[in-house]
């Protein structure tokens, strides 16, 4: 059964990260005083990035953005149990199969770790690998589900997967192991794909709310998403997560633009 939330892409409402530059994903992700995650670039070039460069954590090493991912999920929990009752009881009464879709997805460094979503499809119709994804007006989507993904209420769930350390409420979409890319596997399409999981997955992202949510057959659109991870991984900050949060509320939850 396929997981992945999609949606429509426009490709007006993408905020393009330079005007001359189409993509990033060229190079390895850096951190100032860790050296790079990639193999190259010489002494003398990296003493002179590491002198311009501004001394920042990794995303996965801060203490202080492990300590809101707690804070803000077990919060949005509580916030949520109604919610979370009344979807696990729709669910459960509209279609036979289990409340919960669990499926493992690429963690931090590239580890696997099974994630939770509500259940959106019907589960005689599913792709158990999760590579076929949903497109618009899938008939394997139940009308629970169709609502479900509007307003990504499937994705409450993962907010269990955040106290428990798997995920962040920011941080690169976890994928599924094999993610296909303009027919490609998405690692054989982007040279530096796996540096994305140099940070934990996040329940939003700002691929996510550039505009880079929906469906990677066109490969402009799939290398797009790896622009934005690498960008969010480099210049992460706590207050750009409560940004891409607030930005997500709006345009996901308020505007509904999942399918």
């Amino acid at each position: 059964m396929a997981s992945i939330v999609t949606a429509s892409f426009n490709r007006n409402e993408v905020r393009p990260l330079w005007q001359e530059r189409t993509y990033i994903s060229v190079r390895p992700v850096e951190f100032a005083g860790g050296g790079s995650y990639g193999a190259y670039s010489g002494s003398a070039r990296r003493g002179n990035r590491r002198s311009r460069r501004i001394v920042r954590t990794e995303p996965a090493s801060s203490i202080a953005k492990r300590i809101f991912d707690i804070a803000a999920a077990g919060s949005a929990l509580l916030f949520f149990a109604p919610f979370f009752i009344a979807i696990a009881v729709a669910i459960k009464v509209t279609s036979p199969g289990p409340v919960f879709f669990l499926q493992y997805r690429y963690g931090y460094r590239n580890r696997r770790f099974r994630i939770y979503k509500f259940r959106t499809m019907r589960t005689d119709a599913g792709d158990v690998r999760g590579i076929r994804q949903t497109v618009e007006g899938d008939a394997r989507v139940t009308s629970i589900g169709k609502i479900l993904r509007k307003t990504s209420l499937d994705e409450i769930p993962q907010l269990i997967n955040v106290i428990r350390g798997d995920m962040s409420l920011v941080g690169p979409r976890p994928h599924v192991p094999g993610m296909l890319a303009a027919d490609l596997p998405y690692e054989d399409l982007v040279p530096f794909y796996f540096q994305r999981h140099t940070a934990r997955p996040g329940i939003t992202g700002l691929a996510q709310v550039s505009g880079c949510r929906g469906s990677t057959v066109e490969s402009g659109r799939a290398i797009s998403r790896i622009d934005y991870d690498l960008h969010y991984i480099e210049n992460w900050s706590l207050r750009m997560d409560v940004t891409i949060i607030l930005r997500t509320i709006r345009k996901e939850f308020l505007s509904g633009s999942g399918f």
